[in-house]
C-alpha cells in the first residue's frame, strides 16, 4: 500500500501511526500539541522513536465532543500539515469525517484520510477522496448501537463503507478498514472484536487498530488515561499476532518495540 511517498509492506508487517491531537479537549493530551513548536517538536521526538505515519486531528471524537464547524476545524489542522510537510519526511493521515476539512486538509499536503464514520457521515468524502488519489482509512461506526448479530453487523457496515469507496473511484490499494474500537460499542463489545480482529481477514485489506489509551483499557485496569500504556501495548501485540498491518499509537516509542519483539517471535 502506497501511503505519499512511502510503500507500506501491509501483508508482513506492522506499522506504527503517531497521534498529533491539535485540539483543546482531546481525553488524553487535550490541548498539549496546539503550539506549533511544541507541535512539531513532538512529530520529531516520534520520528525518532519509529513512527512511520502520523496522524493529525483538529477535532476531539471523544464521547461528548463539541462539533466544529469546518472554519475552525480547518484553521486548526491546514497550518500543522503544512508546517510538517515542510519539515519532516513522513506520510501524513489526516482525522476527520468534513469533506471541507479534507479537500483542504489534501491541499496543504495530507496523503491520507483518516474517516471515523466511513464515509457515511458526509456525502461528499468517498468523492472528494476518489479525486484526490490519496489513500482513507474507513472506521466502523454507527448512530444505532443495537446489533442483530454483532461480528457480522460490523462486517456488514464496513462492507458498505467500501462500497461506497470503490463506488467514487478510490482504488483498492488505496484503502485500509479500522474496527472503530471505542465507538458505537459497549465495554464487552469492544473487548470482544479486539478479540476476534481476524475476522476482517475477509476484506483482503489493511487493518488499523486504534486502542490507544481507550475507556476499554481504563474500565479493565481502572486507570485514568495517562496510566493506560500497558494496556495500550497488550492490544499491540494482539494486533501484531491477528494481522493488523498499522496501530494508532500516542506512545510511539514502546509500541515500536513491542510491535519488533512480537514480529521477531512470530518469525516475520
Amino acid at each position: 500500500m502506497r501511503i505519499g511517498n512511502r510503500d507500506f509492506d501491509v501483508k508482513n508487517h506492522t506499522y506504527c501511526m503517531g497521534i498529533l491531537n491539535v485540539t483543546p479537549d482531546s481525553f488524553s493530551d487535550g490541548g498539549k500539541w496546539r503550539d506549533m513548536d511544541k507541535a512539531l517538536l513532538h512529530v520529531e521526538e516520534m520520528l525518532s522513536e519509529g513512527m512511520d505515519i502520523l496522524d493529525i486531528g483538529g477535532e476531539s471524537t471523544r464521547p461528548g465532543y463539541t462539533l466544529l464547524a469546518d472554519e475552525e476545524e480547518i484553521s486548526r489542522v491546514v497550518p500543522v500539515i503544512e508546517a510538517v510537510k515542510a519539515r519532516f519526511d513522513v506520510p501524513v493521515s489526516l482525522d476527520t469525517y468534513k469533506s471541507g476539512v479534507a479537500r483542504a486538509g489534501i491541499l496543504a499536503g495530507a496523503d491520507m484520510i483518516n474517516d471515523i464514520w466511513g464515509l457515511k457521515y458526509d456525502g461528499q468524502m468517498a468523492g472528494v477522496i476518489g479525486k484526490s488519489g490519496v489513500a482513507c482509512c474507513l472506521m466502523h461506526n454507527r448512530k444505532d448501537t443495537e446489533y442483530k448479530d454483532y461480528i457480522k453487523d460490523i462486517k456488514d457496515d464496513l462492507r458498505e463503507s467500501v462500497r461506497l469507496a470503490v463506488g467514487a473511484g478510490i482504488a483498492g490499494d488505496k484503502i485500509m478498514i479500522d474496527p472503530g474500537v471505542g465507538f458505537a460499542k459497549s465495554y464487552e463489545q469492544n473487548l470482544e472484536i479486539i478479540n476476534k480482529l481476524e475476522e476482517l481477514a475477509c476484506f483482503n485489506l489493511p487493518v488499523l487498530l486504534g486502542c490507544s489509551r481507550k475507556s476499554v483499557i481504563g474500565l479493565t485496569l481502572d486507570l485514568p488515561a495517562d496510566q493506560r500504556l500497558e494496556g495500550t501495548l497488550t492490544t499491540t501485540v494482539l494486533g501484531v499476532m491477528k494481522g493488523c498491518s498499522f496501530v494508532r499509537v500516542h506512545d510511539v516509542k514502546e509500541n515500536v518495540r513491542v510491535i519488533r519483539m512480537t514480529e521477531a517471535i512470530l518469525g516475520r
